[in-house]
């Protein structure tokens, strides 16, 4: 990558392009041009258009998608897919329209089978059925990866798609309602140590903050526990979706932005191509770490690294999603990066970054 050519980060507020943007920056490059959602919508495509041929950015991170939790990802089906295919039609089409020289679309391991072999590799895309409730976001990201591999056979582009694992890190979504597990019991912990301590000056800054459906440390106390209630934030309890004995892989921010940065400055789609005759299929590159916790020993971190010495609860009405989802990162190891923060030091880095911000 040139250090001097032009940038777009599209969806630098978020939690991966924040990541990205200060990567690219610690590492000298300078000419970056972003936007906002409310000053370019990605979902209009003649936005998009009309952006890219005034810009002509060289170099594109797609970094902006719609994103959730199970909860979200199944009360939101249609925004899910909808929002995430325009998105990243209208972003790749037009850098393909006006030349950009290479592209990286970030996807999701939820693009693999719900049953998929553990770790899995990137050949057991499209194998068997998809997990239900993340399967419209899961099926927008396979055509965002599908589409970079088809332009770039088509056209001669130069676009890598990778799909990280879990991410978690600084500019995190927190709400409640629509987080990922990490952040969001993270938070729901935190809260329950306040209730447990009777802190109840913490519970006020922290919902005037981030609202939990408009409730805000201005409400009544009684009105608060109640909301709080909703969620399983209890004096003595937490209570966690499912049975806990779902294994899940989690990646932090920081490191996933250097791995983005990494593939783009070293990796081109030539040196992805594994063809089985006339076929060029799956060039993408699992992002992760390797390894795995269960989310009742993911709880156990967080408590520890949050003070917190209450009692988890486990609802076994609510669903597990997908039992084990470890991604296979021998691909990536070949290629050359390794990750560097390891979860226990991730989750306090970023229980830190939450108290600060």
């Amino acid at each position: 990558m040139n250090k001097d050519a032009k940038i777009y980060v599209a969806g630098h507020k978020g939690l991966v392009g924040s990541a990205i943007l200060k990567n690219l920056q610690a590492r000298g490059y300078a000419n970056f041009v972003v936007r906002t959602h409310d000053e370019l919508d990605l979902t209009n495509q003649q936005a998009v258009f009309d952006f890219f041929k005034k810009e002509k950015p060289v170099y594109v991170f797609l970094a902006a998608a719609k994103v959730g939790g199970i909860a979200a990802n199944n009360a939101y089906r249609g925004q899910f897919i909808y929002e995430n295919l325009q998105i990243q039609c209208n972003v790749i089409h037009a850098s393909y329209l006006n030349d950009v020289k290479k592209l990286l679309f970030l996807g999701s391991t939820s693009i693999y089978p719900g049953k998929a072999p553990q770790p899995m590799p990137e050949s057991c895309l499209l194998s068997s059925p998809l997990e239900y409730t993340g399967e419209p976001y899961a099926i927008a990201k396979i055509a965002g990866m599908r589409m970079c591999e088809s332009y770039n056979i088509q056209y001669g582009t130069n676009y890598i798609a990778v799909m990280p694992t879990n991410l978690y890190g600084p500019n995190d979504n927190f709400d409640l309602e629509r987080s990922h597990v990490l952040p969001a019991l993270l938070r729901k912990v935190y809260l329950a140590k306040s209730l447990m301590r009777g802190e109840w000056e913490e519970i006020y800054d922290d919902l005037n903050k981030l609202p939990i459906e408009g409730v805000t440390g201005n409400d009544r106390q009684d009105v608060i526990e109640v909301k709080l209630g909703k969620y399983g934030i209890l004096k003595d309890s937490v209570e966690i979706w499912g049975s806990g004995r779902p294994m899940r892989e989690f990646l932090w921010s920081e490191d996933m932005a250097d791995a983005s940065v990494f593939v783009m400055e070293n990796i081109d789609f030539e040196d992805l191509k594994l063809t089985s005759g006339k076929e060029i299929r799956n060039t993408h590159i699992n992002i992760g770490t390797g390894r795995e916790v269960s989310i009742v020993e993911l709880a156990r971190i967080i408590a520890q690294a949050v003070g917190y010495v209450g009692k988890f609860k486990f609802n076994t009405e609510k669903p597990d999603g997908t039992m084990q989802k470890m991604t296979n990162v021998s691909k990536l190891h070949h290629l050359g990066w390794h990750n560097k923060v390891e979860l226990e030091q991730g989750v306090e880095k970023l229980y830190r970054w939450y108290l600060k911000n």
